[in-house]
């Protein structure tokens, strides 16, 4: 359980359609500056093995590409992704969760009807919790980490002898739950119980994979305007931190790998892409060629 929750602890807000395909999905963009190429594909961070191989055009990108980058290669830095997770979320020992009763009492409900025992994780921050209570439940539907699109592409890419490069630190994207005081990460646990005991939270997820499935731009752009009027604190805090200010770190990133290398493919989380202030448009900003291919 501990490497699922350190690979894809902002996973929670991704989940994978049970069809297989074939068509355009999630969608793809080809960013052109220097006189150099990249591609630029949006990822779902679970899958299943049905899902793959992936739609052609992706599939010789990466295969021809001089370099990937991910957000994080999970294999590699699976040792700071370990370290991150101790540091940012963990109690240090002799502290542990001081969650009100009536909020411990529908955790130890909710983890219960996942197969786990609360006791087990009162060294888990609220926000840790959260997390691993929405991983239980999708891998309870057969929806893996381990079959990720990242995982698939990462595979297909060390088969071709293509370079695999990190975009961000472990410890950068862990860090940033460290802004929520610790009432803030409890309120922030209440709101993902409420979504998962309501279903609320299985029925967004299946729109998001529903209009990644179809590389429907309309259904994609209609998520991104509703993730930026949510204002509850989880919304909030994803919409601000999880992907306004991560956007910025990764189209600097991007931006200077397309000045230094020719032919490249980057593969990021499908909500970086889109809305008002994605990874597209922040490096449309910056003077460069943007084409959404689908």
């Amino acid at each position: 359980m501990q490497r699922q929750i350190i690979v894809v602890f902002f996973s929670l807000f991704l989940l994978v359609s049970p069809k297989a395909w074939s068509a355009d999905r999630g969608a793809l963009f080809k960013v052109v500056g220097e006189g150099h190429t990249m591609y630029l594909f949006g990822t779902m961070h679970v899958g299943q093995a049905g899902f793959y191989p992936l739609e052609p055009r992706i599939v010789a990108a990466v295969s021809g590409a001089s370099k990937l980058a991910l957000e994080v290669d999970a294999e590699a830095d699976y040792s700071a992704l370990a370290e991150a997770q101790q540091m940012y979320g963990l109690y240090r020992e002799g502290t542990s969760q001081l969650l009100e009763p009536s909020l411990r009492e529908r955790l130890r409900q909710a983890a219960a009807r996942a197969g786990m025992n609360a006791d087990k994780m009162s060294s888990y921050r609220p926000w840790l919790l959260a997390t691993v209570l929405a991983i239980a439940e999708y891998r309870s539907q057969g929806y893996l980490t381990e079959l990720s699109v990242e995982a698939h592409l990462s595979q297909l890419a060390k088969a071709n002898k293509v370079p695999i490069v990190s975009l961000e630190t472990p410890s950068a994207q862990l860090s940033m739950f460290d802004r929520l005081s610790e009432a803030q990460q409890q309120r922030f646990l209440e709101e993902s119980l409420t979504l998962i005991e309501s279903g609320r939270q299985r029925a967004e997820v299946r729109e998001i994979v529903e209009a990644w499935r179809t590389a429907d731009r309309n259904a994609l752009d209609a998520i991104a305007a509703r993730a930026a009027a949510d204002n509850t604190l989880s919304g909030q805090f994803v919409k601000k931190f999880m992907l306004d200010e991560r956007n910025i770190g990764l189209a600097d990133k991007l931006a200077g790998m397309l000045k230094r290398e020719n032919n490249t493919v980057a593969a990021i989380g499908i909500l970086h892409l889109i809305g008002d202030t994605s990874v597209p448009a922040l490096l449309s900003a910056r003077g460069l060629s943007v084409e959404r291919v689908y």
